[in-house]
């Protein structure tokens, strides 16, 4: 079986030091759950079979913290910090990890908050049955990112640039084909982020999107977790 979900969890999560000076930024625990923790119980209770966790930063803590199992669903790992001696980029993560992944599949940040948020079969087939190459959750602009990253248009389609503009959630459902132009299996370690594949993708109507507004916090600093973590 090959998985239809990837978390990413590679990062260095500079901003949160010195709390990630000896812990993995995903292991850092909101309402006393690992950040990562909230997506994989999301994924088990859902009922996905197998779920990629790439890593890089501190991995084996997180490898040593949820091993090869999740209640009925498989965790496998893609060891960037082993095999490359550092993170990829979200893009090149991917790439690498693309032989473990079925031919859709989600993607979620593992340093995202996002309790409640349906990693949906039906959303996951729908998607599926269409022609886009990504389908991307976004959220309305938070402080730290008042003037958001992506437009969409009132029929879904993503757009490079335009109003209304929204931030992009960092989950996200993609095919392997939205990657056709890295190396299969990325074997170098190539270094690639992903916003600029996306905006390509958006200036040829390639990617769809829809507004999620449940919570959703990015944990990107001592401060947030923190607020996170108030009584």
């Amino acid at each position: 079986m090959q998985a239809q979900a990837m978390v990413l969890a590679a990062g260095r999560g500079e901003r949160m030091r010195p709390l990630t000076d000896s812990c993995p930024k995903p292991l850092l625990e909101v309402q006393g759950r690992p950040l990562i923790g909230w997506h994989l119980e999301a994924l088990a209770d859902a009922g996905y079979g197998e779920t990629v966790i790439n890593t890089a930063w501190l991995g084996e803590q997180i490898e040593s913290r949820y091993g090869h199992r999740l209640g009925g669903m498989r965790l496998a790992y893609s060891h960037e910090g082993r095999d490359f001696g550092g993170a990829l980029e979200t893009a090149g993560g991917i790439a690498r990890a693309l032989p473990l992944l079925d031919e859709v599949f989600w993607v979620v940040a593992g340093d995202v908050y996002v309790p409640g948020f349906a990693f949906d079969h039906e959303a996951l087939q729908r998607f599926a049955s269409g022609t886009a190459l990504a389908h991307l959750f976004f959220v309305p602009n938070p402080e730290h990112n008042p003037k958001g990253d992506f437009g969409l248009r009132a029929d879904g389609i993503a757009l490079n640039r335009g109003e209304p503009s929204y931030t992009y959630s960092t989950i996200g459902l993609y095919r392997k084909a939205f990657f056709d132009e890295l190396p299969a299996g990325n074997p170098r370690g190539e270094k690639v982020p992903l916003a600029p594949m996306l905006r390509r993708a958006m200036d040829n109507r390639q990617v769809t999107a829809q507004l999620h507004t449940g919570p959703w916090t990015d944990v990107g600093t001592p401060q947030r977790l923190a607020q996170l973590n108030s009584p």
